[in-house]
């Protein structure tokens, strides 16, 4: 496979230059291992198991370090806990930077005790699957999240009539079947369903094995698919619990797992001082759409094709590229989604500098001014907040106004 720029890049070269550990953490196969080989190309790099103790790291863990002098890459730390401490003895008596690459997909255990042990010494980046840029093989300087974050109300009038669309070599429906894993990028269609089940097979066998709360499996493979089944949505554990039969804290209990190896995301729920009016209830994704259409058993784009599921499948990859292109700014904005008792929603509010960001998620190449109403919802609700001209991110050929402040915006734009 062809390597892909990933827009993270220049960012890790910088924590790089400046720290002595840089851990970068994501779900399996998203690309960590690929990404550290192909910038830092000379450093030294050793991969780790769970069954085999390699170099004695584990036993011998300063052993280890003498015959890996830095600069080392560490691939999946959390296999060779013992190496934390050691790491931070050494980083202690350098002090210089650009010593250790780390890599985990775990957030448990070895990455928290990282995270302590490394305080002050070790700084931390999330990798998730391909951007739509990085999936179409664009390399770009700026992209459009850091426009619109910058300076939004002159977003609409730079926009409208300029589409600057990503090249994509598939349909929405088959970018969405495909999903964002570097690994599915380049399969034939017939081995996507294979490719899946494969990477379904290995998560539980290597990373939720390992941790070791699960009582009954082939009950936890059906929690994962019903996870499928309600992304995109505010997280309700007891419609989790009931939906499979188990308690409202066990199924808490495997989110968190879930969410503990980069497989589920959620987003907290913006209420400001009308608490009593707002639902308080954290929003849920599935790390990656690909898996999503693979658990539930969608066998093709052509069935996304009014399926019931399309629109919050839409709606994850549209949070997930906001998260992804978040990622590569120096002060990303903090996520979070609104919904009042009434039914106005806004599916991302982004915050950065005191000003909110409402973005709409629409499955739809016709959006109209009724699809700005949580939008405007939101402005009546906290006429005291400094609300940003807001955008529906939609399936369109090119922005256009919807109303005096809000635009319709495609979602595969640079």
């Amino acid at each position: 496979m062809n390597y892909r720029y990933r827009l993270i890049s220049g960012r890790l070269k910088k924590m790089v230059e400046h720290f002595p550990v840089v851990v970068v953490c994501g779900a399996r196969q998203v690309g960590k291992s690929t990404l550290l080989q192909h910038v830092f190309p000379q450093w030294d790099c050793v991969v780790f198991d769970p069954a085999i103790d390699v170099g004695n790291a584990r036993q011998d863990p300063d052993l280890f370090l003498d015959n890996h002098p830095s600069p080392v890459i560490l691939d999946e730390i959390q296999y060779a806990p013992e190496l934390v401490a050691a790491i931070k003895r050494r980083v202690d008596r350098t002090g210089e930077a650009g010593q250790f690459l780390l890599t985990g997909s775990q957030q448990w255990s070895v990455l928290r005790t990282a995270s302590e042990s490394l305080a002050g010494r070790a700084v931390f980046l999330d990798l998730e699957g391909f951007s739509l840029a990085e999936a179409a093989g664009e390399t770009l300087e700026e992209h459009w999240l850091a426009r619109y974050l910058e300076a939004p109300d002159d977003f609409g009038d730079r926009s409208v009539g300029e589409p600057g669309r990503l090249i994509s070599t598939g349909t929405l429906f088959e970018t969405l079947w495909r999903g964002f894993l570097p690994n599915a990028q380049e399969l034939d269609w017939d081995l996507l369903g294979e490719f899946y089940r494969a990477y379904l097979r290995t998560y539980i066998e290597r990373d939720v094995r390992l941790l070791g709360d699960v009582a009954d499996w082939q009950q936890f493979g059906r929690f994962t698919r019903l996870t499928a089944a309600l992304t995109a949505q505010e997280v309700n554990h007891s419609q989790f619990g009931r939906e499979i039969g188990v308690t409202p804290q066990t199924a808490q209990r495997w989110l968190a797992m879930l969410r503990g190896t980069y497989q589920w995301f959620e987003i907290p729920a913006y209420h400001g001082n009308t608490i009593k009016r707002v639902s308080g209830k954290p929003k849920g994704f599935l790390g990656d759409t690909g898996l999503a259409c693979s658990l539930q058993m969608i066998s093709s784009p052509k069935a996304l094709s009014g399926h019931p599921l399309v629109g919050s499948l839409f709606e994850t990859a549209v949070v997930g590229e906001l998260r992804k292109l978040s990622s590569t700014l120096a002060t990303p904005p903090v996520f979070y989604h609104w919904r009042s008792h009434g039914g106005a929603e806004i599916d991302a509010l982004l915050e950065r500098d005191g000003r909110f960001f409402p973005i709409e998620v629409k499955m739809t190449t016709k959006p109209g001014r009724n699809d700005t109403s949580g939008i405007t919802a939101f402005r009546k609700t906290y006429p005291g907040l400094n609300v940003a001209p807001g955008l529906v991110i939609c399936p369109v050929a090119k922005p256009f106004s919807l109303n005096s402040l809000d635009l319709a915006f495609p979602w595969n734009t640079r």
